[in-house]
Order: C-alpha cells, then sequence, then structure tokens
C-alpha cells in the first residue's frame, strides 16, 4: 500500500534518480522544491512525505550518484596491474562519463555545489568530504604500489594523488563549459605522460 501522501505508482529509485537529474543540472542551490516535484511528478506533500525535506533528499541523491557512477571510476582499482593503468582508467573513465549524453555533463560532486557555504554547511561538508575521499582512495592506493615496488621508493605520492583528483575535477568544469569526449580523453592522455616525472624521485627532493 502506498504510504501516506505518495502517488499509487510510486517508485522510489525511479524518484531518485529523477531528482539526481535535477541536482545534477542546476545544483544544490539552484534546485527548488518546484523544479523537484515537477521532476518527479509528485506534490510537495508527497516529497516530503516520502524524503524528508530538500537536504535530506540530496543527501540520499548524492549517495546513489557515489555508488552509480563513482565506483565506476574509483571502484576496484587493485584489478589493475600497475598503478599507471588505474591511473588512466579513472582519468579515462571519468572523460567518458562527464561527456555523455544521457546525463548532465560534468561531476555533480562538484558541480551541485553552493556557493554562499554559510547557509549550506552540512551540504558542503558532505561534498568535500566526497571529494577528500577519493583524493584518500589514491593516495592509499599509490601507498601499496610503492610499498610492493611499483612506484620508485622515493616518489611523492600525495603530490601524485593531488595532482590527478584535480585532473579529475577539472575535467567535470571542461565538460559542463561544452568540451566533448575526444577532448576530455586528450586532457586525460596528457595528464597520464607526466607519470615518468611525478613517479621521479627527484620530483620528491624539490
Amino acid at each position: 500500500m502506498a504510504g501516506r501522501g505518495r502517488p499509487r505508482n510510486f517508485d522510489r529509485d525511479t524518484a531518485l534518480e529523477q531528482a539526481m537529474a535535477v541536482f545534477w543540472a542546476k545544483g544544490y542551490e539552484s534546485t527548488s522544491i518546484s523544479d523537484l516535484t515537477s521532476a518527479m511528478n509528485m506534490k510537495p506533500p508527497s516529497l516530503y512525505a516520502a524524503f524528508g525535506d530538500k537536504e535530506t533528499l540530496f543527501d540520499e541523491v548524492i549517495e546513489r550518484y557515489s555508488k552509480q557512477y563513482g565506483a565506476m571510476m574509483w571502484g576496484d582499482l587493485e584489478r589493475f596491474r600497475h598503478p599507471k593503468d588505474a591511473t588512466h582508467h579513472v582519468l579515462t573513465t571519468t572523460a567518458c562519463l562527464y561527456a555523455q549524453d544521457d546525463t548532465p555533463h560534468g561531476c555533480m560532486v562538484v558541480l551541485a555545489a553552493p556557493q554562499a557555504d554559510s547557509n549550506h554547511a552540512t551540504v558542503n561538508q558532505t561534498l568535500r568530504d566526497l571529494r577528500r575521499a577519493n583524493i584518500t582512495i589514491l593516495k592509499d592506493f599509490y601507498a601499496k604500489a610503492q610499498r610492493s615496488g611499483s612506484i620508485p621508493s622515493g616518489a611523492n605520492i600525495d603530490t601524485m594523488a593531488n595532482y590527478y583528483t584535480t585532473v579529475h575535477y577539472g575535467m567535470s568544469i571542461q565538460a559542463r563549459d561544452g568540451a566533448t569526449r575526444d577532448e576530455l580523453i586528450a586532457i586525460a592522455e596528457a595528464a597520464m605522460a607526466t607519470w615518468p616525472s611525478l613517479t621521479s624521485t627527484s620530483l620528491a627532493k624539490r
């Protein structure tokens, strides 16, 4: 039986996908309840009954986004034989996902962030934590590769992780501004061309 205030044909997964498309395209701050109810085909009381307030809905949406799209880029890097291959996967998958036609271009974790931190501190902190988590994923992965000898012991893995995640998030802005898949792939390949210098011990001594 449908919950009070919900449409009889209410499907939570479908509703979350519809809300995700709005938040992803417009960002948290610019998305209104009217935008959400229109996209989700729900009345405001139904939305509140099903998801709580806008921030609670966004939390559920961003968790879904991370599991659905973030995992494609950052998940199971251990399956690659070399950390360079894993990094190449992250960047080229980023290029393909950020420029695909059936979703808004760019990264929701970057582009949905509110501008006024004081008004939406919790939302901004959630997104900031997700972005930092991706840096940690690479740092931990590179540290393990360094211990196994796949990355030279003198390489600065903190710099490497920060650099490649910066490229990753920069590609989001490029995609939103209209960069094509091929242009983003070219950026990814250019970034990978820096691998020899980033893994050199001379960089760590600077």
